[in-house]
């Protein structure tokens, strides 16, 4: 069984229902297990849907969808953790 976290710690606005819809997305893409702790979504099942690499991209769609690509990105942090990070904006003179 393979096991893969996103840490959604630093997502803001309605922040508790983007996760829930960020878990309900993973869920229906991947057809995992698919449970929530806080501000961590878990997402465990077995093949490739659960591969590093499917996940980020999948959560890369799920901010795509939900228009948070400008403000948000995705980036690897320990190992099997994905972390949603929030980019920096320079602001020009």
């Amino acid at each position: 069984m393979v096991e893969m976290k996103v840490n959604a710690s630093e997502l803001k606005g309605e922040e508790r229902k983007l996760i829930e819809k960020l878990a309900d997305f993973l869920k229906e893409k991947t057809g995992g297990d698919v449970t929530t702790d806080s501000k961590m979504v878990t997402v465990k099942g077995e093949g490739a849907a659960l591969a590093k690499k499917y996940v980020r991209i999948t959560v890369k769609k799920f901010l795509h969808k939900h228009e948070l690509t400008e403000n948000f990105k995705v980036i690897a942090d320990e190992e099997n953790t994905l972390k949603i990070k929030e980019r920096k904006l320079y602001e020009e003179d």
